[in-house]
């Protein structure tokens, strides 16, 4: 037993990725899954295609590997954040579709929340905002929509968990019902100091306890496979929100350390060790990981919209047929035509936490086209860290700004990631393994199963594959970051 089984359940596929006894990857499998849009504004999924693909893919990446699953070790989970599931404690059948994280269908409770003067007690025990991105009023919706279903819990008859306990629970055959604290720091009815559920919270959303799942370490017992699926019993050891997973997939393990992970949008989280900090500017106060009982705090800033600005300019525009032609275009774009792309296209993400704007394009010319608007959309992005690094750095002051590592699908790109580094004025590094989120989740896994290091010798192990310094002038930054400001304004105000 030499070999760790890294499940990575996502948003629009599910991923079985093996990592060998260095910590190298050995085999992967990956399968979608279907999107549901009921109405606009609304996203489910089927919680029995996300567990048979999950179930499908983990088969095959052992195939994949020439592995017989008396090699594998130990399991790591990963998982889609905020997805709400509820199902029968009995047969394991989900009452409703997976209510998924870009869901808004809560809305308006949101805002029947924050109209009644509760969003200073969720902040302060929770350390999220009052949104339909969290769990608990997903979880409430079921309770209120489905026939039965409160009476039901209220009996022990139904369990809620987000999309890793829902999986450790058919994993171990319905023996354990369980999540992590990072899992459980996003429901939006978890205690993140006391380190428990919210009675409070939860009598004022009628949510029975008793349906919630045991909350444990990152690196925890999580159980054993069912004999059938696999051969033999594997022991699950290892479980994080993805954008946890990637945190410690980087070795952000000390105070300040920061990552960003690109994919179709962006996730930056700030280690702040200990210190659970209050946000001032509209980021959220999470758990980074847990480890041995003690949480470690992060800041999190989110950023709606980032690779798939690029999709939209295939998609939409249709001025490019692959995302690796924006780098060529923006390099051959006129600087002298500034022009600044706001992709709010779903409205904006923190700092402005505002879902109503919509996106906007400014300095346009007759001379501007593909390579200007290719050259705006990656600008974006930069612009987008860079409003999120300074407010995580006005919460949580520091010296000096620190190395961002990256990681993601757009990390790829050089022009980006190089346009990256200018406008934050800061170094930005580009680690060697760039699927950083079924690391970080298989380390979890392995260190608690004995084969992988301890945390000082993982962090020790990371490996930079290029670092990027900033080389433009202080004068020009400070004139595009100040034309990208009066863009957003004018793009809020509109």
């Amino acid at each position: 037993m030499t070999h760790i089984l890294a499940i990575d359940q996502g948003t629009t596929s599910s991923r079985a990725i093996i990592f060998d006894p260095q910590m190298k990857i050995a085999a992967k499998a990956q399968e979608e899954i279907e999107q549901f849009f009921p109405a606009s504004g609304l996203v489910e999924h089927d919680p029995l295609e996300i567990w048979s693909t999950v179930a499908a893919t983990a088969r095959g990446a052992i195939e994949s590997a020439n592995l017989h699953a008396n090699d594998i070790t130990a399991i790591g989970i990963t998982n889609q954040r905020e997805t709400t599931i509820v199902w029968d404690k009995s047969t394991g059948v989900p009452v409703h579709n997976a209510i998924v994280w870009q869901d808004r269908r809560t809305a308006t409770f949101c805002e029947e929340l924050r109209s009644a003067g509760h969003s200073e007690m969720f902040a302060k025990r929770t350390g999220l905002l009052l949104d339909p991105y969290f769990s608990a009023t997903k979880l409430k919706w079921i309770l209120d929509h489905v026939e039965g279903a409160r009476d039901r819990a209220r009996r022990g008859e139904l369990l809620f968990g987000t999309v890793d306990s829902f999986l450790i629970w058919k994993l171990t055959g319905g023996k354990v019902h369980a999540t992590d604290a990072t899992n459980a720091a996003r429901t939006m009815l978890y205690d993140i100091h006391k380190g428990c559920w919210s009675k409070t919270i939860a009598d004022l959303f009628d949510i029975p306890l008793c349906m919630l799942p045991q909350v444990k370490n990152c690196a925890d017992d999580f159980g054993k496979t069912r004999s059938d699926l696999f051969g033999v019993e594997i022991p699950i050891c290892g479980v994080a929100g993805d954008q946890q997973a990637a945190t410690v997939g980087q070795a952000c393990f000390e105070p300040g350390m920061m990552k960003s992970t690109y994919g179709t949008g962006c996730f930056a989280l700030l280690n702040t060790g200990d210190t659970a900090v209050v946000s001032s500017n509209k980021l959220l106060t999470t758990i980074a990981y847990q480890l041995d009982g003690k949480p470690t705090y992060a800041l999190e800033g989110s950023i709606f919209v980032a690779g798939a600005v690029v999709q939209w300019l295939r998609d939409g525009l249709k001025i490019i047929r692959d995302a690796s032609e924006t780098q060529p275009l923006a390099q051959t774009s006129d600087l002298d035509q500034p022009v600044i792309l706001v992709p709010a296209f779903t409205g904006l993400g923190a700092p402005y936490w505002n879902p109503d704007c919509r996106g906007a394009i400014f300095g346009l010319s007759r001379n501007s086209g593909p390579a200007e608007l290719a050259r705006a959309a990656l600008e974006s992005v930069g612009y987008q860290t860079r409003d999120l690094m300074d407010a995580m750095l006005e919460d949580w002051p520091a010296d000096q700004r620190g190395v961002l590592r990256v990681d993601g699908g757009m990390s790829a790109s050089c022009w980006a990631m190089q346009f990256l580094s200018d406008i934050l004025d800061a170094p930005v590094d580009r680690p060697q393994v760039l699927e950083t989120t079924a690391l970080g989740v298989a380390w979890l896994a392995g260190m608690k199963a004995g084969i992988y290091p301890k945390q000082t010798e993982f962090a020790a192990s990371w490996s930079l594959e290029h670092q990027f310094v900033p080389k433009m002038p202080k004068v020009i930054r400070k004139t595009k970051y100040a034309a990208w400001k009066r863009a957003v304004e004018a793009t809020l105000h509109y």
